[in-house]
C-alpha cells in the first residue's frame, strides 16, 4: 500500500523541462517525506487509545482526591468592623476632644469623641431647661388663682380654727380627767368613812343587844339600857348621813363630768362646722378658669418639647460607642473635619475573630455550615495554622475583594462570601490582625 501511494505521487509529479539529476533528487525527497508522514500517523493512531485511557485515569484520580475547598479570605472581628462617624451637618463636624486611642477597649454607650458644637448645644440645653421651670411656675400661679392674698388669709383662718379645735379637745380632756380624779378621791374617802360608821353601828347594835338581855334579867337599870339605845340610834343616823353624803357627792361629780363632755361636744362641733365653712370659702375664692390652665399647660408642654430637642441636639455633639469592642484605628484627629466615608474611628468586637472567605461560585455547592476550616497566613502575619467553623454562607455572588499575590491569578472572579468563626484559642492570637489576608481550606 505504501509503495502504491508513492508511485501515484511520483506519476503526478511534473518532470518535464527538468534535468535528470534534479528529477532523481526530487523523487527521493518525496519518498522520504511521505514515509515519515505515514509513520507518524501510524504512531498516533496506535497510541490514541492509550492516551485516552491515561487521561480518563488522571481525571478519575483527580476527582477522588478533592478533600477540601480552598479560597482566599481576610480576618475581621465578629460582626465586621464598624466605622463610627458623627451625624452630618451643614457646617461639617469637627473634633474637639478624642477620648480614646487605638487598642482601647470601650463599653456600650461610652463617650468617645466631643465635637466642636458641644459647648454651644450645652448652653442651648441650659436655656431650654430654665424655660421649662419658668413655664411650670406660671402654671402653678394660674392654678393658684389671682386672689393669692385672700387665699392665704382664708388658709390662715382654717389653720386657726383647727388649732382652736385641738385646744378645746385637749382642755376638755384635761377637765374631765380632773373631775374623774376628784370623783374617785371623794368616792374613796366617803366610802371609807361610811365603812367606819357602819362598823360603829354594828358595835353599838351588839352592845345594845347585850345590855337588853341584862336589863331583862334585872342586872342593869333601865337608864343604862336607854343610854345604849341612844348610842345605837346615833350610830344609825351617822351611817345614813354618810350614805347620803356619798350618793350626793358622787352624783354631783358625775353630773359635772357629763356637763363638761356635753360642753366640749358642742364646742367641738361648732369649730368643725366653722372649719368646713372656711374650707368651702377657700374653694370658692380659689376657683379659676379652665382655659387659663389649659393655656399655661400648653406653654409648659412646648417648653418641655424644646428642652427635649435641645437634649437630642446635645447628644449629636457627642459620639458614643454603639456597642462594646476595641478601637482598631483612628481616622480623624482633633481639629480635623470628619470624613463621613471614613468616620472618626473603626470599632470591632475583637474578643471573637472570624474569617471572611471568598469561595468561587463553582465550589460553593461543596460548602456547608458546620464544616471545619484550616486557616494559614497568606503573607506570613502568623506562622501557625488556625482552626474555625463555617457559620454562614452568603446569599449573593460578587467580585472578589481579596487579591491573590500571584500576578497571573484571575482578579475578577465570581465569589460568594463565607463566614468562618475561629476557635476561641485561635481567635486570641489574631486580635490585632484585622484585614490580614489568609488562605483557607474548608474540609469537605
Amino acid at each position: 500500500m505504501l509503495r502504491t501511494k508513492v508511485d501515484i505521487l511520483l506519476r503526478s509529479y511534473d518532470t518535464k523541462n527538468k534535468p535528470n539529476w534534479v528529477q532523481s533528487r526530487s523523487k527521493e525527497v518525496i519518498i522520504i517525506s511521505v514515509a515519515l508522514g505515514l509513520l507518524g500517523t501510524g504512531l498516533i493512531l496506535f497510541n490514541l487509545p492509550k492516551l485516552a485511557q491515561e487521561k480518563t485515569t488522571q481525571t478519575t484520580t483527580k476527582t477522588t482526591q478533592i478533600t477540601a475547598v480552598t479560597a482566599l479570605g481576610r480576618i475581621e472581628p465578629q460582626g465586621e468592623v464598624a466605622k463610627i462617624a458623627a451625624t452630618p451637618n451643614l457646617g461639617g463636624a469637627k473634633i474637639t476632644q478624642l477620648l480614646v486611642e487605638p487598642g482601647d477597649i470601650v463599653s456600650k454607650g461610652q463617650l468617645l469623641v466631643i465635637l466642636d458644637n458641644y459647648e454651644l448645644q450645652k448652653a442651648y440645653t441650659a436655656v431650654a431647661d430654665q424655660e421649662v421651670e419658668v413655664q411650670r411656675s406660671n402654671l402653678e400661679i394660674v392654678r393658684a388663682g389671682v386672689k393669692e392674698g385672700e387665699i392665704n388669709s382664708q388658709k390662715a383662718v382654717i389653720e386657726r380654727l383647727k388649732v382652736e379645735l385641738e385646744a378645746e379637745r385637749n382642755r376638755t380632756q384635761a377637765e374631765i380627767a380632773r373631775w374623774e380624779a376628784e370623783l374617785a378621791g371623794e368616792r374613796t374617802a366617803l366610802s371609807a368613812a361610811l365603812e367606819r360608821l357602819k362598823a360603829e353601828y354594828n358595835n353599838a347594835s351588839l352592845e345594845f343587844s347585850r345590855y337588853q338581855g341584862l336589863a331583862t334579867d334585872g342586872a342593869i337599870s333601865t337608864s343604862e339600857l336607854d343610854q345604849r339605845r341612844l348610842t345605837l340610834d346615833t350610830a344609825s343616823e351617822r351611817v345614813q348621813e354618810a350614805e347620803a353624803n356619798l350618793l350626793k357627792t358622787t352624783s354631783t361629780l358625775e353630773q359635772s363630768i357629763k356637763e363638761a363632755q356635753a360642753n366640749s361636744q358642742r364646742e367641738t362641733e361648732s369649730l368643725i362646722m366653722q372649719i368646713k365653712e372656711a374650707e368651702a370659702t377657700l374653694a370658692q375664692i380659689s376657683e379659676i378658669r379652665a382655659v387659663d390652665v389649659t393655656e399655661a399647660q400648653a406653654r409648659l408642654d412646648k417648653a418641655i418639647a424644646e428642652s427635649n430637642r435641645a437634649q437630642e441636639e446635645l447628644a449629636l455633639s457627642e459620639i458614643r460607642a454603639p456597642f462594646a469592642g476595641r478601637v482598631l484605628k483612628i481616622n480623624t484627629r482633633p481639629g480635623e473635619n470628619i470624613n463621613q466615608e471614613d468616620g472618626v474611628l473603626e470599632l470591632g468586637k475583637t474578643d471573637q475573630m472570624m474569617v471572611i472567605a471568598e469561595v468561587h461560585e463553582s465550589n460553593i455547592s461543596r460548602v456547608a455550615v458546620g464544616q471545619e476550616v484550616i486557616i494559614t497566613s497568606e503573607g506570613g502575619s502568623f506562622d501557625t495554622q488556625l482552626k474555625g467553623t463555617v457559620t454562614e454562607i452568603g446569599w449573593q455572588i460578587g467580585k472578589n475583594d481579596v487579591l491573590n499575590s500571584d500576578p497571573a491569578a484571575d482578579v475578577d472572579k465570581r465569589v460568594i462570601e463565607v463566614k468562618i468563626l475561629l476557635d476561641p484559642q485561635d481567635s486570641q492570637k489574631v486580635q490585632n490582625l484585622t484585614y490580614s489576608q489568609v488562605f483557607v481550606q474548608i474540609k469537605i
